[in-house]
C-alpha cells in the first residue's frame, strides 16, 4: 500500500491545486511523519512520478514574487479513479510487519548474552520516550483533529503501550531467556541433512 501516494492525490481533491512546496507545508502541518510512513522530503519526486503515469497533471507555472517558478498540478480523471481505488484497498489492507528484533532476539551472540538484559532495557527506555512525545503531539493536535484523524493519531499510541508492555515482559523474563541460550550453546542443534545444500552433504 502507498500512503504517500494516497497523501497527494486526496490533498489535491480536498484542496484543489496547489504545488509541490504547498504540499509539503500541509503535510508538515498535519505533522503526517509522526503518524504515517510518509518522508515529507520525498512529497516532490511522488508528486513527478504521479505526473507521469497521468494521474495529476501540471496545470501552470507561478513565480511568487521573487521565489522561483513553481509548477502547480491538479488531480487527472484518472487519479480520482485511482484515489478511490487506493482508499478502498488502503483501509481494508491490514499490515502488520515483522520486526527484525524478534529474529535478533532469537539468534543471540552467545558472547554477549550479558548485554542483552541492558539492549533491552535501553528499547524499553526510547519506546517509552517516543509514547510521552506521541501523547503530546496528540493532545497538542486534538482540538483541530476529526474523530477519524483523532482514532488515527490514538492508533500510534495504543500500538506504542502494547511494545512497551511487551518489552516489559520480556525484560522480566530476561533471566530465562539468557539460561536458556547458554544451555542452547552448550548443546548446539543440528540441522536436519535434508536441509542442507547438496554441495556440502
Amino acid at each position: 500500500m502507498s500512503s504517500i501516494r494516497l497523501f497527494v492525490l486526496d490533498t489535491l481533491e480536498r484542496h484543489g491545486e496547489v504545488h509541490g512546496h504547498q504540499l509539503r507545508l500541509l503535510a508538515e502541518q498535519e505533522h503526517v511523519h509522526l503518524w504515517t510512513d510518509i518522508s515529507v522530503g520525498a512529497l516532490y519526486g511522488a508528486i513527478k512520478r504521479l505526473a507521469a503515469e497521468g494521474l495529476v497533471a501540471e496545470v501552470r507555472t507561478e513565480r511568487p514574487g521573487s521565489y522561483p517558478e513553481r509548477q502547480v498540478y491538479g488531480i487527472t480523471d484518472a487519479g480520482r479513479t485511482s484515489l478511490a481505488e487506493l482508499r478502498r484497498s488502503t483501509a481494508e489492507h491490514v499490515a502488520f510487519k515483522p520486526d527484525p528484533f524478534d529474529l535478533a532476539l532469537s539468534r543471540p551472540d552467545p558472547d554477549r548474552l550479558d548485554e542483552l538484559a541492558g539492549v533491552v532495557a535501553g528499547r524499553l527506555e526510547a519506546l517509552q520516550a517516543l509514547l510521552a512525545e506521541t501523547r503530546r503531539n496528540n493532545e497538542r493536535a486534538r482540538p483541530y483533529l476529526s474523530t477519524g484523524e483523532a482514532h488515527a493519531m490514538a492508533h500510534r499510541e495504543h500500538r506504542l503501550t502494547a511494545e512497551i508492555r511487551w518489552h516489559h515482559q520480556l525484560l522480566a523474563d530476561m533471566p530465562d531467556v539468557v539460561a536458556d541460550e547458554r544451555a542452547r550453546a552448550l548443546s548446539p542443534e543440528t540441522l536436519p541433512t535434508a536441509a542442507l545444500p547438496k554441495d556440502i552433504r
